[in-house]
């Protein structure tokens, strides 16, 4: 049986060191172009704007409903929260609230994620006319 030398083992010098390796930045980072790492935030105070809420409910409601020309939103800004009221045409009101409300509460569910990513709080009424 023939002893194994140390020089048959493969040394620390054969593994690829880190700057073999391709570096990629964060996909979760936004690079603005500004590379003094400051936060730029123009508007003073709080700010419930509501435009990503806004876009998401529009989009999922003009999917739902059949008739997307009879859709209509009403948005009520206050301190930190939106409020949307979705008016439909009549024959589209069962599915847009779905069996048991489930159509309905989903829309309130991804609608209260989209504007959590914005920091402002959501509530969706479905109105009947």
């Amino acid at each position: 049986m023939a002893e194994d030398s140390v020089d048959d083992i493969n040394t620390i010098d054969d593994v690829n060191t880190i700057d073999d390796v391709n570096t990629i930045d964060d996909v979760n980072t936004i690079d603005d172009g500004d590379d003094d790492g400051e936060y730029d935030d123009d508007d003073e105070g709080n700010n419930a704007s509501g435009g990503t809420p806004l876009a998401v409910v529009s989009y999922l409601v003009n999917s739902i409903a059949s008739d997307s020309d009879s859709v209509v939103i009403n948005t009520e800004e206050r301190s930190g929260s939106v409020r949307f009221k979705i008016h439909v045409a009549p024959e589209d009101m069962g599915r847009v609230i779905g069996r048991r409300g489930r159509v309905a509460q989903a829309i309130r569910t991804v609608v209260a994620a989209a504007g959590a990513r914005d920091g402002v709080q959501t509530s969706v009424d479905i109105v009947d006319d």
